[in-house]
């Protein structure tokens, strides 16, 4: 890893940082309940355009909040030191059993309250602060101590295969760009330059078959968060981020 590739990685781990600890403040833009509430209310709240920004930034962009955004990334990386070990695939699905019913209910609430007839950003966040008061508190540390908790004891940023209820928004956004193939940002892979050492497979925060992708058709893969950690550790710069078209 050069200089340049380090730099990229510590920027990248500082944002995330930065986001975990900024997690009291945006809290509610990210909450799977306050989207509830305001749909029962007829209301389009902060976390609705957050998810909907989500989708529409993964057209073009894949899943870039995740590895450089998100505060429960900043979470789950700083657990790698008590629990590095790799997560298996099979976990990934848990996240959709936990989705599909949860959209249906918000679909739910917003037709029963005749649809959205307002927007108010700061829905339950009047003060613009998420945690503004103790009861807030229990909430704030029942998903820290949750997403932890996963990462500790399961493996390496468990959450994000499991409960994470922002990823299918990203994943399916990501879907729709590959069917139609149009410019976005993704990795690509020169096979001939790789020597097998698998260090990006080693290295992979999502626990991706890195070497495999790599020696395949195509590096697509519906967990990869654009994290940039396989381009870093790769000896031979067989691994690059590009912005272009095709699948």
């Amino acid at each position: 890893m050069n200089k340049q590739q380090a730099a990229r990685q510590r920027i990248r781990k500082a944002l995330i940082i930065v986001s975990l600890l900024l997690f009291p403040v945006i809290m509610n833009y990210l909450s799977p309940y306050v989207i509830i509430d305001g749909a029962s209310q007829g209301i389009v709240n902060g976390s609705l355009i957050v998810f909907g920004l989500q989708f529409l930034s993964a057209l073009f962009v894949g899943r870039l909040w995740c590895g450089w955004a998100c505060p429960a990334a900043g979470l789950g990386e700083v657990c790698f030191a008590i629990n590095d070990r790799p997560v298996r695939a099979r976990l990934d699905w848990i996240k959709w059993l936990i989705w599909v019913p949860w959209l249906a209910l918000i679909v739910t609430m917003a037709v029963r309250a005749g649809g959205y007839r307002q927007v108010d950003f700061f829905h339950l966040t009047e003060s613009g602060v998420s945690v503004d008061e103790p009861a807030k508190y229990v909430i704030y540390y029942i998903v820290v101590v949750l997403f932890a908790g996963l990462s500790v004891t399961v493996g390496r940023r468990a959450g994000c295969h499991t409960i994470c209820w922002m990823a299918p928004f990203m994943i399916l956004g990501r879907a729709l760009r590959n069917v139609f193939g149009w410019p976005a940002l993704r990795l690509k892979a020169e096979r001939e330059q790789c020597i097998q050492c698998k260090r990006c497979t080693q290295n992979c925060p999502m626990s991706l078959d890195v070497n495999g992708l790599v020696q395949g058709s195509t590096m697509e893969h519906s967990e990869c968060i654009l994290c940039g950690t396989c381009v870093d550790v790769c000896p031979k710069d067989a691994i690059r981020y590009s912005f272009s078209g095709g699948k």
